[in-house]
């Protein structure tokens, strides 16, 4: 008793504080219970009063609720005032106030997430519409929820009686009207709030224990009385918004936010696991271990239980038609159907008889009027559409009946408003999967279709071709004096289909059949005890449902008058519904939650209403777990106007099984109804638990009265076999009655699983020889045959074992401050399936007004309250403009239509926040890193197992018999004077401008004399000796190659390098001026042009112009020979330097000696079988790696021509290229990645027009794309395809290989086998292993061989970290040894100690004498079946990425094109993306083609496609431009100058996400 008298105690402010905190901590499990009631006493024992007399006498009710806590609680929900309010009980409100008291100290430590200011402006206002289009969430498949709060662990085993006993006990709010004379002033605020303290805190026949709130509600119990009666008047509508201005965030330092982010992240929230389930691969997903504390059912198996008796009376009608026809006749004025208009005026009076003489009318020209005598359309037994408007029961009414006398079968849908309209295509398919050819409409819904210019209305998305047919009288023909309809008993024919919606959005048909019709008419009828001329008001849809089943056919059965309130009056006057009751004096009123809601609120200004006549108010969807606040809170307020408590009927209905429990009306007000107060926690394990001790975590539910006449019910366990369930369990509840649906149409399969289940005892008996019907609701029968509902199987999200019910989530999102936020309470709850596991997503709707920091605040706040109540983490929470989620016809939201725009990508969210890290806990454990094996075990391992050691060739070059003119020179400068002397007039060179002409050309001689004027030019003007660096400063073209050739001449060591940009000075200058100065360059040569630009001012802005070595111009050269040509003493000195940017951002030079140089002409030359008489074409950038040797070296050493196209003319004219090589007849022709993807996307939509130009590739050998990564197989394939037809064989593609020690390592020549793929399981990849696995199986990767061996190169793949050799098909760096390798790099500008092995390695064991150049790459080999020229079988060789670009998360190996890849298919409008990790959280970059309202799509994709692909968790996703990630002249990425433009906040984002 103690314990409840604490409300009235006066404990000071810290005690209760110290209390709620008390509280926490065992709800937490921090301490034990009794640890708690330890600490608990001695709090409160100095406190303790002695035991009061006088309170012990009072009625139990009048005492607590007087407290002020409970008035301000009132006052508080009253000054809300909008419509969201009946998904809330004040309990529940309490209970997300209290978790989130908890994280009040300490702020959300995550960074708000920063978005362009364009993006922040438009979204505010731009969707706002005003507030009287449809509220949210009052339709039927709309989500609310209900009062839970922290759960605490399973109570223990509770005997059943106990159980029972607590469970369901009376609600004793009868006298409450007495109690306002003790209230103080405010005598009705007060009696409120005395029933709600009631009717929310569940009193177990004692008063409420109010100590259990939070400091927070028990400091507002300190309060004097009159401060919390006399509050300034209560704001309704958008008077409560926060006023803040212009809702624009400033812009903060990513930096910072992101430093903030990996502080949250630090401790990650992980339960500990054990065990895991194989995705079929050693990656080890968990799985989630059953806590072993969880709650299990205890209770016995529970017995089907029996509604009473269906007691045929003797007066009721054979069928529906036969009542018809009797009341038509009888009495064919008796009122039958009453219409309104939206003014709550009577618009329409339907009598009995005319909806007979009517329906007969409709009834034989559907018959006899469509088609022709022979031929009728619609025959008895066919389906036909009924497509009414809301607004328009009667004819609705007409052609319902209609359809029933002429025997066929009536479908009613929704009025198709638009073409597009949310689930309209679905129901097309249902009409079109029954045959539906005709549908019948009223005239004004036929004029207001949507029509086609020639006035005839389109057909919809999904539907059959229809004929529309109008039923007013004044169109039909009269039906001949002896026609009369055929009017059987009730039998097994189909009666009517009613449409249901499922869970994914498809629509499916329920067939009830004549007699199922009939015998739930008489069912209803003797359960509502419904009697003849009775007057019932019908609010809700009468097309389906309880509408249907109420409005339209029982009450035809009884001769009653049914007054029909249309939606949009409802939506003008809120109370009509309770103003008919009145003046029609209706006994019977059936009514949704949301309808009793929307009276309460617009109540207040009426005096004179009177609900005594009521003797049943049904409500629909008294099953929904939140219907129980709507029906007490209405109590309360009309109880004073003549409503009784017992005439509040919740029914439960479903489309399968019709009504399949109704509470009856009595007489005896003294029995008051059942109410099961359960823990939320038991709940989410199936378990019915009472909740005595924390009331914060309870769900409270209504019962829905007994089962229905004539049927029998039972719960069977949701998924698996149908078994009965224990008394204590949350099952399916199933039925067995007559009166059922009978089938899904057309659908026999899932006909046999909801309609023909046969539930088993635990010994597997069958319960009855009758099949039963699934209901979709889940619940269990209670003591005296109460049936429960506490949710539906279509609400269900089951995370990690755990059940959920999205309505119950929806409810505590709501009670966090739901007034400031949520436009009309319109939030919608799915589960996503990510990573074999379902994931919660929240998607609100949010006021238009409202601000950034608003949305950002109360988003965090959300994730806590359903953490902390629901103890469940939220996936993703999205917020969206006011009125943009797709609406159902009754304007709720249409949940599965928002999903499926969640999942493809066009919800276009305002806002976003993502959890991952605490949601996704079934990751696979780290890798840990195995010790290494030692070399003698891997040489036996490797030879047990039949592998090779992974090593390859090419082609020997001592073996090689040719007649190479070229061999007998040493240098490549001797090649030269050689043929400008034997062939002085052979063509080398022609360069092409962008019109596809002749620019330049170069014959042997004019090279060789051009070459010798420069030579002298340096020597003379330049004073260089030789030995010295020369900077080469030259747009692609034949300047260079002279100028090349000259510093040889010269002996001076030429490196070029690419010009500055002219539009982009600021950031290319300065590149060129790092190469010039790491190069030690002595003198630069360039053109006029260039030297002009190197001086200009915007020059001089970026670089200091002063620090230039001397700069050589070429463009007038001196007219002189030198007086002799250089000839170096020794092959091994240096010919020139190749500089490069890596990927990762390092600038490395590699020295290429004459020999060297000469070796890889060479090699080239073997390779590709190039001579004098050949022609090829080159579009590549021509200043590094294998680029370079083509362009500049390769004719002079070959002596083919080569036809030179620099690859910046194809933007003016992307067909250049192909023109070329088709215009030339060439069979060899190399190109670069980027100039392979402008052909790609540039000529895509033009490769007719090219063929009618003549373009022909048919002669192409080997078109090869030169690179430096892992060959980008999606887009040589597109590339293939695409000019197949213009003759390019697929063959012919290929690519080849190099990197900075060795130039070129491989390249597909002429001979030789193609180039093969093979699929790679991606999993295997990050744990350092190969394994093939077939095309199209999850998670293969494929990958193209990177042509093949040049002559003269040697291969091995070995371990990086153990230099050890490996075996065949093993993942290894790629080592080389070649007469061409680099000879060291000139300078690194970056970490010179980690690169002195890159060109002399040495293996630790095997081949140890070998001296071989890393090249960074890894990569495997594999021997395949095929034969090199050779006779040998080929190895190819697969390059997988670079090493320094891998990233290492969680202890795996991860390359970034991987993530890449999948991202950029995640969705449409990404066009390119780049991956790199930051302090070890996954930065995801991502620029989008679309508008910036698409950028916060991409956030739960790029998530969930990185985490379903590649197990890893996104931490940050940043949404850019297009053309923000830099790319270099290769086509590849430069991550790292993305990172470093990221963390300098320079990017200039669209949206930057960080998840949590």
């Amino acid at each position: 008793m103690a314990d409840r008298s604490l409300e009235g105690m006066a404990l000071p402010l810290e005690v209760r504080a110290r209390l709620a905190e008390l509280e926490l901590e065992l709800s937490e499990g921090d301490i034990t219970q009794k640890g708690y009631e330890k600490k608990r006493s001695k709090l409160i024992g100095a406190y303790l009063p002695q035991p009061p007399r006088v309170d012990q006498a009072l009625p139990p009710e009048r005492r607590a609720p007087v407290t002020p806590s409970s008035a301000s609680r009132y006052h508080r929900r009253r000054s809300s005032g909008s419509r969201d309010e009946r998904y809330r009980s004040d309990v529940h409100t309490e209970a997300v106030q209290a978790a989130l008291a908890k994280h009040k100290e300490r702020k959300m430590a995550v960074p708000m997430p920063s978005k362009r200011r364009s993006l922040v402006v438009q979204t505010s206002m731009d969707a706002y519409t005003p507030p009287d289009t449809s509220s949210g969430s009052e339709d039927e498949g709309s989500v609310q929820g209900d009062s839970q709060g922290t759960p605490t662990s399973s109570q223990g085993s509770i005997n059943m009686e106990h159980w029972i006993s607590q469970a369901i006990h009376g609600s004793t709010t009868s006298t409450t009207s007495s109690s306002s004379t003790q209230s103080g002033g405010s005598g009705a605020a007060h009696r409120l709030a005395d029933v709600m303290a009631q009717t929310h805190l569940e009193n177990h026949s004692a008063p409420p224990d109010v100590t259990t709130y939070t400091s927070e509600h028990s400091i507002q119990v300190e309060r004097p009385q009159g401060s919390t009666t006399s509050r300034t008047a209560p704001k309704y509508g958008n008077a409560e918004l926060m006023e803040t201005g212009d809702g624009v965030p400033v812009s903060s330092r990513v930096s910072a936010k992101i430093q903030q982010l990996v502080n949250t992240l630090k401790r990650p929230k992980r339960p500990p696991l054990r065990e895991f389930f194989v995705d079929d691969f050693e990656e080890l997903l968990e799985v989630q271990q059953p806590d072993p504390n969880q709650p299990k059912p205890e209770g016995a198996q529970m017995l089907a239980m029996r509604g009473e008796q269906l007691g045929v009376v003797t007066n009721w009608p054979p069928s529906l038609e036969a009542a018809l026809q009797r009341w038509g006749t009888i009495s064919p004025k008796a009122p039958c159907l009453t219409t309104m208009d939206t003014n709550g005026k009577p618009l329409y009076i339907l009598t009995y008889g005319k909806l007979w003489t009517r329906s007969m009318k409709v009834a034989y020209n559907i018959l006899h009027k469509l088609g022709t005598k022979q031929e009728p359309m619609v025959r008895p037994g066919d389906r036909v559409a009924l497509v009414f408007p809301n607004n328009d029961p009667a004819a609705s009414m007409v052609a319902f009946y209609g359809c029933l006398l002429a025997e066929v079968v009536p479908v009613p849908i929704e009025v198709p408003l638009t073409r597009k309209d949310a689930g309209s295509q679905q129901i097309g398919f249902l009409l079109g999967s029954c045959g539906v050819t005709v549908a019948l409409t009223s005239d004004a819904c036929h004029k207001g279709l949507p029509k086609s210019p020639t006035g005839e209305i389109p057909q919809f998305k999904g539907w059959p071709k229809l004929l529309w047919f109008v039923t007013e009288s004044k169109h039909l023909s009269k039906p001949p004096r002896d026609w009369f309809p055929h009017i059987k008993d009730a039998n097994n024919d189909t009666a009517y289909i009613e449409y249901k919606t499922c869970k994914d959005g498809s629509v499916l048909g329920v067939t009830v059949t004549r007699i199922a019709l009939l015998t739930h008419c008489q069912a209803l009828t003797q359960a509502c005890g419904y009697t003849e001329a009775e007057t019932i008001v019908n609010v809700l849809d009468f097309k389906k449902d309880v509408g249907l089943w109420h409005g339209i056919l029982t009450s035809v059965m009884n001769m009653m008058h049914v007054i029909s309130i249309p939606y949009s009056l409802m939506k003008v006057n809120p109370l009509s519904w309770i103003q008919k009751v009145c003046q029609y004096k209706a006994k019977v009123a059936c009514v949704k939650s949301r309808d009793m809601h929307w009276a309460l609120v617009a109540h207040r200004d009426q005096r004179d209403i009177n609900l005594s006549s009521l003797r049943m108010l049904i409500v629909a969807d008294g099953a929904n777990p939140w219907s129980i606040s709507s029906c007490d809170a209405f109590l309360n307020v009309f109880q004073s106007k003549g409503l009784r408590q017992e005439v509040i009927c919740p029914c439960a209905s479903s489309p399968e099984a019709l009504t399949v429990a109704i509470r009856r009306p009595t007489d005896d007000s003294n029995q008051p109804p059942g109410r099961g107060v359960l823990s939320m926690h038991g709940l989410t394990y199936g378990v019915i638990r009472v909740d005595s001790e924390e009331k914060l975590s309870v769900l409270t539910v209504q019962d829905v009265g007994l089962v229905m006449p004539g049927a029998i019910m039972c719960s069977v366990k949701p998924d698996g076999v149908p078994q009965l369930c224990r008394t204590d369990e949350v099952g399916e509840l199933c039925m067995c009655a007559v009166a059922t649906g009978t089938s899904y149409y057309g659908l026999s399969g899932m006909t046999k699983n909801t309609f023909e289940v046969f539930p088993v005892t635990s010994s597997g008996a069958p319960v009855s020889e009758y099949p039963f019907v699934r209901t979709g609701l889940l619940g269990f029968v209670g003591p005296g045959g109460l049936v429960f509902v506490v949710g539906k199987m279509d609400g269900l999200m089951v995370v990690s074992g755990r059940r959920h019910n999205a309505d119950d989530i929806v409810a505590t999102a709501l009670a966090v401050e739901p007034m400031k936020f949520v436009y009309r309470g319109r939030i919608a709850v799915f589960s996503v399936t990510v990573l074999h596991d379902e994931r919660i997503v929240i998607v609100a709707e949010q006021r238009p007004d409202s601000t950034e920091e608003d949305s950002f605040q109360w988003m965090s706040r959300v994730l806590q309250a359903i953490d902390s109540i629901h103890q469940v983490g939220v996936y993703c929470l999205a917020l969206v403009p006011a009125n943009t989620l797709p609406k159902t016809p009754l304007g709720g939201i249409h949940l599965s239509e928002t999903k499926q725009l969640f999942l493809e990508g066009s919800l276009h969210p305002c806002n976003v926040l993502m959890c991952p890290h605490t949601c996704v806990t079934n990751l696979p454990k780290p890798r840990q890193k195995q010790p290494e094996i030692g070399p003698a075990s891997v040489m036996v391992g490797n030879l047990v197992s039949g592998k090779r050691i992974a090593q390859a060739s090419g082609r020997d070059l001592g073996q090689i018999e040719d007649n190479d003119q070229a061999r007998k020179f040493l240098f490549l400068s001797e090649v030269l004077q050689w043929r400008a002397q034997t062939t002085p007039d052979h063509v080398l060179y022609t360069l092409l401008n962008c019109r596809g002409t002749i620019a330049n050309s170069l014959t042997c001689v004019q090279l060789h004399k051009r070459a010798e004027k420069i030579a002298v030019m340096l020597m003379e003007r330049g004073h260089l000796q030789d030995g010295d660096h020369v900077a080469l400063v030259y747009p692609p073209g034949i300047d260079l190659i002279a100028a090349f050739y000259g510093c040889l001449y010269a002996g001076c060591v030429p490196i070029t390098v690419r010009p500055p940009h002219p539009q982009n000075i600021a950031t290319t200058l300065p590149t060129v001026k790092m190469i010039v100065e790491v190069s030690r360059s002595a003198c630069l040569m360039t053109t006029q042009l260039i030297c002009k630009l190197l001086r200009s001012r915007e020059a001089a802005a970026a670089v200091d112009v002063r620090a230039w070595p001397p700069i050589l111009d070429t463009d007038d050269l001196p007219k002189k020979r030198p007086a002799q040509i250089y000839k170096p003493s020794n092959p091994d000195m240096l010919a020139y330097l190749d500089f490069s940017v890596s990927t990762t951002g390092m600038l490395a030079g590699v020295k290429m000696s004459h020999a060297a140089t000469s070796a890889f002409c060479r090699s080239i030359k073997l390779q590709c079988e190039l001579y004098p008489s050949r022609e090829v074409a080159i579009c590549l950038d021509p200043y590094c790696g294998l680029g370079f040797v083509l362009w500049c070296l390769c004719s002079v050493y070959s002596g083919h021509q080569s036809i030179l196209i620099p690859p910046a003319e194809l933007e003016t004219n992307p067909a250049l290229w192909l023109l070329a090589v088709s215009q030339y007849k060439v069979r060899d022709t190399f190109c670069s990645y980027s100039v392979m993807e402008l052909c790609t996307k540039g000529l895509g939509s033009q490769t007719e027009s090219l063929k009618a130009r003549g373009l022909d590739l048919s002669r192409v050998r080997t078109c090869v794309v030169v690179a430096e990564e892992r060959p980008r197989i999606a887009l040589t394939q597109s590339f293939s395809k695409l000019f197949k037809d213009l003759g390019l064989h697929p063959r012919a593609v290929s690519t080849s290989f190099g990197c900075r020690v060795n130039l070129a390592i491989c390249l597909q020549g002429t001979s030789g086998p193609d180039p093969t793929t093979v699929y790679v399981d991606m999993r295997a990849l990050r744990h350092d292993r190969v394994r093939l696995v077939e095309r199209g199986s999850p998670h293969s990767l494929p990958l193209m061989e990177s042509g093949k061996i040049l002559p003269g190169v040697r291969i091995i793949i070995a371990n990086p970290e153990t230099k050890g050799p490996l075996g065949d098909s093993h993942l290894g760096e790629i080592w080389v040894h070649s007469a061409h390798n680099a000879s060291g790099y000139f300078t690194i500008y970056g970490d010179e100690s980690l690169q002195s092995d890159h060109f002399n390695s040495r293996l630790s064991f095997g081949d140890t004498q070998t001296i071989w150049a890393r090249t960074g790459y890894l990569g495997f080999l594999r021997r395949t079946e095929l034969t090199d020229a050779n006779g040998e079988r080929h190895d190819a060789l697969y390059v997988v990425g670079a090493l320094d670009e891998a990233m290492e998360l969680r202890g795996m190996r991860y390359h970034p094109i991987d993530i890449e890849t999948s991202v950029i298919r995640a969705h449409k409008s990404v066009t390119e993306c780049a991956v790199f990790t930051w302090t070890n959280l996954l930065v995801v970059v991502v620029e989008l083609d679309g508008s910036e309202q698409e950028a916060l799509d991409l956030v739960p994709l790029v998530t969930n496609v990185v985490l379903e692909e590649h197990y890893l968790v996104v931490g940050v996703v940043v949404v850019v431009d297009i053309g923000v990630i830099p790319i270099n002249s290769r086509g590849e990425k430069q991550r790292m100058h993305l990172r470093d433009g990221f963390l300098a906040d320079q990017l200039d984002p669209i949206y930057v996400a960080y998840n949590m």
